[in-house]
């Protein structure tokens, strides 16, 4: 089938189970410190429970890690996994691997990185931190406002319920993209929606 028949399918299956929108984007967050501990942690976590209520901690407790220049003089005097109370190595180094790369390309901030990601050689260079995989790379933009499809667990869950058959990120991500066009919701939103209903969060 074509991109645009698996779509148009996806689009059909959207709106016999979730309705006709509108459908509110997530809001992510503006303190630096959280939007990379939300990219870094998320990872198989359940979000409501586990990881929503430390980062609202980690916002309410490191108010100077707004920025990332803040975040790195926070975690280079102090422990991430205590703060976090997640004690994980690799999501911790992902995160010291984010800041780093970030802080290295001069992003400060919030409109900072909304703005960055503009590029596809910026993409590619968070790419290259160990952790950040397409899906992180979409999600992080999502966290700072750009309105992308994160094609995570649910949503391949939810597609393939539609009769979409397995495909590759990028692919699915397009149909996606392509079924939230057809029904004219922003992508962000229908995203969260679908993400929502998939982790029984609606």
């Amino acid at each position: 089938m074509t991109t645009s028949s698996l779509a148009q399918r996806l689009a059909d299956h959207i709106q016999r189970l979730l309705g006709g929108g509108p459908f509110a984007p997530p809001r992510g967050w503006t303190h630096m410190g959280a939007v990379i501990c939300d990219v870094s942690f998320q990872p198989r976590c359940n979000y409501k429970t586990t990881l929503k209520p430390r980062l609202v901690r980690l916002q309410a407790n490191w108010p100077d890690a707004r920025t990332v220049r803040g975040f790195q003089a926070r975690i280079a005097r102090e422990d991430l996994a205590l703060a976090m109370n997640f004690h994980h190595a690799r999501k911790v180094a992902t995160a010291h691997g984010i800041a780093g790369l970030l802080a290295a390309h001069g992003v400060d901030t919030h409109d900072d990185l909304r703005t960055w990601l503009d590029l596809q050689a910026h993409r590619a260079a968070l790419r290259t931190v160990k952790g950040v995989g397409p899906k992180s790379l979409d999600y992080i933009g999502n966290l700072v406002g750009r309105s992308q499809i994160a094609v995570d667990v649910h949503l391949r869950t939810f597609a393939a319920d539609a009769g979409v058959p397995a495909l590759p990120y990028e692919q699915l991500r397009t149909v996606y993209e392509e079924a939230a066009a057809l029904l004219g919701h922003d992508r962000g939103g229908l995203e969260h929606a679908v993400w929502r209903y998939g982790s029984g969060t609606a």
